[in-house]
């Protein structure tokens, strides 16, 4: 099931009873409207309410009247349609887009469905301190010490940021980890605690500032990133680009790209290039959401650079021995 069904499905659910009004309002929710409306974890059920009331009439307002009366009427957004059963509000609606209850119920499943294609294609307005405008991450496995390269470009939502805090992909990695930072500012003495990286920039940003880093992670044990996983952001982020350079002979044999999914599982089968590489362009990802690339243990035979590479040494030697895969958090 992909986000649009997932989110009609919720939907529809919501609207039962009183709305947005019911009683335990967070068991009322599933996972996907918790994403697209900005519900944290922590949140208690007059917040809970808020966001919903308020994502849910700014997206109706790009409805046609009709369907936004409707919307507004299913889920009981103002405080003259909270009324205690959903036939009662579709009742009310009725007469005032001067139709029958029956043709009103059709006009909110309509209503929904446009609902979901606007939550998926208009995210939420950041609530944190900073959200990404563009990352862009380069995995070099063909190196005797794997490395990861990230590459961000943030804006603050708040004035004053002076600390940027995000999952570093050593997350749940064993072993000793060389992190640093190329340009933009500098990591906090003990920042990189429990898989988490703190970055401090230059000097604190303005809301709405851009500020530019990057930073390079180490992997001392080659097996570390053999089934290399992207997997959910915490924050929007606008674009990510993924580039994954594999060794000359461990060349997987296949290769999955995670776009929109559920988990760190499925994806579509990606195409390894002459150059032994993958790239993949990802735009207005949503948090909570899995974007990335894994691969299986295997490698193939030498056959890409042997075809494609005159030099190719035969008698490397190959590692046919399988690793668990890791799961990298690259928010």
């Amino acid at each position: 099931m992909n986000t649009h069904e997932e989110l009609v499905r919720e939907l529809k659910s919501l609207r039962k009873g009183r709305g947005v009004h019911a009683g335990r309002i967070g068991e009322r929710i599933g996972p996907a409207l918790r994403v697209l409306c900005g519900v944290a974890k922590d949140d208690g059920p007059v917040t809970i309410r808020e966001k919903l009331v308020a994502r849910l009439a700014e997206l109706a307002e790009q409805l046609p009247e009709d369907l936004r009366l409707v919307t507004v009427a299913a889920f009981g957004l103002t405080a003259d349609v909270r009324m205690p059963l959903y036939q009662d509000r579709v009742g009310w609606a009725a007469p005032r887009i001067d139709r029958d209850t029956r043709t009103v119920r059709r006009r909110v499943d309509e209503a929904l469905d446009q609902l979901a294609e606007l939550m998926v294609t208009i995210p939420p307005l950041p609530d944190g301190a900073w959200h990404t405008a563009e990352l862009n991450v380069v995995v070099t496995l063909d190196r005797p010490q794997h490395e990861v390269l990230e590459q961000y470009r943030v804006v603050a939502d708040r004035d004053g940021l002076y600390e940027l805090d995000f999952t570093s992909p050593a997350f749940e990695l064993r072993g000793p980890l060389e992190v640093d930072v190329l340009y933009g500012g500098t990591l906090r003495a003990g920042g990189t605690a429990r898989g988490r990286v703190s970055f401090t920039p230059p000097e604190p940003l303005a809301k709405g500032e851009t500020h530019a880093f990057a930073v390079r992670y180490r992997f001392p044990r080659p097996q570390v990133l053999r089934s290399y996983v992207v997997r959910e952001l915490e924050q929007p982020c606008e674009l990510f680009d993924l580039r994954v350079r594999f060794a000359r002979y461990h060349i997987p044999r296949q290769v999955w790209t995670l776009r929109d999914a559920t988990g760190s599982h499925g994806g579509h089968q990606q195409r390894v290039d002459r150059a032994g590489e993958i790239h993949q362009r990802f735009r207005r990802l949503s948090p909570g959401r899995s974007y990335g690339a894994r691969w299986d243990g295997d490698e193939v035979e030498n056959e890409l650079y042997e075809q494609h590479c005159s030099c190719a040494d035969r008698s490397a030697p190959r590692n046919t021995g399988s690793a668990e895969e890791q799961v990298w958090n690259v928010s």
